[in-house]
């Protein structure tokens, strides 16, 4: 049962990495110099992956986006938000499935957290 679940975290992980590489290198193509992702993306992608491998709530939540606990760097924080303003509205270009799954499981964490807190 235990090791169901942990495949179960390690797929979620997987996914959730892949996601934000994808938005990093879109953002660094449009932004950035050759080769993509470039040093300071690839500084970035290198402390996500780091942050969602060692998060505490990865069995909870969907995305970081939806976490109460922010562990993210101020300088960081910033940086990946620019990468999401950026990336974000692309995404529906570049990867729509990926895009549409996202907003479905943000909804589907929103409407059970404020069923649980009612």
């Amino acid at each position: 049962m235990q090791s169901k679940n942990k495949e179960k975290i390690d797929i979620k992980k997987e996914k959730e990495k892949r996601v934000v590489r994808l938005m990093i290198n879109l953002y660094c193509k449009g932004n950035h110099t050759k080769p993509v992702p470039c040093k300071s993306c690839s500084e970035l992608i290198s402390y996500v992956d780091y942050k969602i491998e060692n998060c505490p709530f990865i069995e909870t939540k969907t995305y970081c986006s939806n976490c109460k606990v922010h562990c993210y760097s101020d300088e960081m924080r910033n940086k990946i938000k620019k990468v999401m303003k950026y990336s974000g509205p692309r995404m529906i270009f570049h990867h729509p499935l990926l895009l549409i799954d996202h907003g479905y499981q943000s909804l589907k964490y929103k409407k059970i957290n404020r069923n649980t807190n009612t």
